[in-house]
């Protein structure tokens, strides 16, 4: 049993389930309208976490000779299940559609400019650990 758990395939399809869920519940608590105007905050703050918890992991996991597991299963899966990058385009096109460019522009600023500095952040901080 311990070794079809430990397969990568596994690994990665229970990291990307526990992601998968985490984005969702992110998307049930992180109100849609902090400002007054609709706007995919839920997106933007899982979009920042993957990004920083990613960055965690590459520079932490090489420092300390992660396992390949853990790489796969927080990296790769759980990383990759929470970020949304699809659902952050889909949103991005919404606002578009609904004539709203300024919206739609400050949505890819914040969440290209955000997640780079959130990465390099976790870069930073997974070397300090």
């Amino acid at each position: 049993m311990r070794a079809l758990l430990m397969h990568p395939y596994v690994l990665v399809f229970l990291g990307g389930g526990m992601g998968s869920i985490a984005r969702y519940v992110a998307g049930r608590l992180i109100p849609a309208s902090l400002t007054g105007y609709p706007f995919p905050n839920a997106i933007l703050v899982v979009n920042v976490l993957a990004s920083f918890v990613l960055g965690v992991v590459v520079s932490w996991g090489v420092d300390r000779t992660m396992g390949n597991e853990a790489r796969l299963l927080i990296g790769v899966g759980f990383c990759g299940g929470l970020s949304t990058f699809s659902s952050f385009s889909y949103d991005t096109i919404v606002l578009l559609q609904n004539g709203r460019v300024t919206a739609a522009l400050v949505n890819i600023f914040l969440n290209v400019v955000i997640c780079l500095v959130a990465s390099f952040s976790g870069l930073w901080f997974g070397q300090k650990l």
